[in-house]
């Protein structure tokens, strides 16, 4: 995470040097369990007694960005495959996302005329990832990632878009672009998947009715009440939501565009996707991953696989008993946005079947606000000038404009000696005034459940709003009165907010003489309770740069592959920039399926 006093430094966690002791012995336990001929799953019936439900080449477990694109390239490769979806709907959590994708040198950013290079991005990801993840990995994931987006635009409708000025989130690093190397889904039309688009995974939150929004308009709607630019990307948005109604479309951007997208490209290549499908086990015999063991029609039953299993089931944000036992507290299942049905399945059937575990603390974490119905997520509100965050000792301890997964680390990292869970987001009425918040209009008053909620608190006064969330008056006072200062000279001297370009990106730049920051001066003051969120777990199977999965003692579980959130991601402890989950799950995903064709 990034330190204070060097906030384009990342330096790792806790956990970064291995796996801990308790996960190799699981990982181990499982082997030897293998080994000495248990059974896979306590009370299964062995795989072979199982009804057959037919063999492909490939079976391939999840309908995320990583399990959709595996299946999209076996198939063109000339293998069978099937695709099986626990779930009632496809897309998982990447259908929920603003899916972002992070892949340097992409055909996308060099036609946009983006100064990437090999040597730039190897350069910018070994000074992210550190030790954590292996060179071979590393360059797994840069060499096959252009060639994967060429792919999977040759073969399904997809298109992309440059998020131009979405910075790497170390942009100082070596090889870091202050500019950006992300790229987000053009806008799809649903009418092309019939009457499969009822099957789409929800997004995680809707776009307003008659818009059609990109993930890089978001950075402008937040400002549309108070900025020309603002105002004219939210009447672009409008008028792209008129063209598509008058059209008869119905237009899909970010998540909802990448998943109905790859699922055009499956349907178009004759693969078959069952969802309510939900992985049981894996099939192993001989020390080989041979194929899966489902539950179809409510029974278990058992799909063959000639070459072998790609696990892309995601990670398991929602299975309390796993996060309580790899994952520092406090910690629950309440906080994430991951899609509910991630419950670390293909983690656990892959470690039934030997497979060395990495990374299971940690997660692609964020600020989160735990609102009644369902967690937000914040981006741009912590980072807009005029709020500043606060622990239980009222005082700051964080650059609020950090990547998000810093923040939480350092929320985590200093929690015991000086508790930041929960920490609050402290803004007052100029703020509420200028900017959207969620999807809550300037000037509108905030929904009561939120303050019902004990989410959002609101006083007149400092120190009432001190008594309302706990924290001592006089520091609150003490801390705001220190921001204030610091706000209006333009230097965050404390924890260098602003300081990189990265900071600069969910800002207002008609604030001077810094975007990130600005007093707070207007009363009523709000704080909004902030508690460690996640867009998914980012720890599961160990495997090698051929996306393979490995056991403890580094040899290969012949037949098994894993991708995705289901795998210990090749980012390490750290993020390199928006879409740093989906673009390697899609990218592993990839290299997974040329391998078990031979082409890799």
């Amino acid at each position: 995470m990034a330190t204070s006093a060097d906030p384009a430094r990342p330096t790792a966690s806790p956990a970064a040097a291995g796996p801990s002791r308790r996960q190799v012995l699981g990982a181990t336990g499982a082997g030897l369990a293998l080994a000495a001929g248990l059974p896979q799953a306590a009370g299964a019936a062995p795989a072979a007694d199982l009804p057959p439900l037919g063999t492909y080449d490939v079976v391939v477990i999840g309908s995320g960005a990583a399990g959709m694109t595996a299946a999209l390239t076996a198939a063109h490769q000339g293998l069978s495959c099937v695709v099986v979806e626990k779930a009632a709907t496809f897309g998982g959590s990447a259908a929920r996302s603003g899916a972002g994708v992070w892949i340097p040198n992409n055909p996308v950013l060099l036609a946009a005329g983006v100064p990437d290079t090999p040597a730039k991005a190897a350069a910018y990801l070994a000074a992210v990832v550190g030790l954590d993840v292996s060179v071979e990995r590393q360059r797994a994931f840069l060499d096959h990632g252009p060639a994967m987006i060429s792919f999977v635009m040759a073969h399904s409708p997809l298109r992309f878009r440059w998020m131009e000025g979405y910075s790497d989130y170390y942009p100082e690093l070596p090889g870091g672009l202050p500019n950006g190397r992300s790229i987000e889904p053009d806008q799809l039309d649903g009418n092309i998947l019939g009457a499969e688009l009822a099957h789409l995974n929800p997004p995680y939150m809707a776009v307003p009715a008659g818009l059609v929004v990109f993930s890089a308009d978001y950075k402008w709607l937040t400002l549309a009440a108070v900025s020309v630019k603002g105002a004219a990307v939210a009447a672009e948005c409008l008028a792209r939501g008129t063209k598509a109604a008058l059209l008869g479309h119905k237009p899909l951007t970010m998540g909802q565009s990448l998943a109905a997208g790859l699922r055009a490209g499956l349907l178009a290549a004759g693969v078959p996707l069952w969802l309510n499908t939900p992985l049981t086990d894996l099939s192993v015999e001989g020390g080989a991953v041979t194929g899966a063991v489902v539950t179809r029609d409510g029974a278990p039953a058992l799909l063959r696989a000639r070459r072998g299993v790609i696990v892309g089931s995601g990670g398991f944000e929602h299975n309390a008993a796993m996060r309580a036992r790899y994952q520092r507290g406090p910690i629950g299942t309440d906080w994430t946005v991951g899609a509910r049905e991630n419950t670390g399945d293909g983690i656990r059937a892959g470690e039934r079947a030997g497979a060395a575990l990495d990374l299971m603390d940690d997660a692609w974490w964020g600020p989160a606000i735990p609102l009644p119905d369902d967690p937000y997520f914040c981006l741009a509100e912590r980072t807009l000038p005029g709020g500043l965050l606060v622990n239980a000792a009222g005082a700051r301890f964080v650059n609020e404009a950090a990547p998000y997964s810093d923040v939480v680390h350092t929320m985590y990292d200093r929690n015991t000696s000086d508790p930041d869970i929960p920490a609050w987001l402290i803004v007052d009425q100029n703020y509420r005034n200028r900017y959207l918040f969620k999807d809550v209009a300037p000037l509108l008053a905030l929904p009561g459940a939120w303050y019902d909620s004990g989410a959002a608190h609101k006083a007149w006064t400092l120190d009432a709003l001190a008594g309302q969330i706990g924290v001592p008056a006089a520091a609150l006072r003490a801390t705001v009165s220190r921001f204030n200062s610091l706000a209006r000279s333009g230097d965050d001297l404390d924890f260098h907010r602003g300081d990189s370009a990265y900071d600069h990106y969910y800002t207002d730049p008609a604030v001077v003489p810094d975007s990130c920051l600005a007093p707070l001066w207007l009363p009523p003051y709000y704080a909004f309770k902030i508690v460690p969120g996640d867009l998914g777990t980012k720890g599961g199977m160990r495997t090698d740069a051929r996306a393979r999965v490995l056991r403890a003692d580094g040899s290969v579980i012949p037949g098994l592959y894993a991708a995705g959130n289901a795998s210990a991601a090749v980012m390490g402890h750290s993020y390199a920039g928006a879409g740093s989950t989906i673009g390697p799950a899609m990218t592993f995903g990839y290299i997974a399926a040329l391998d078990l064709a031979g082409g890799s």
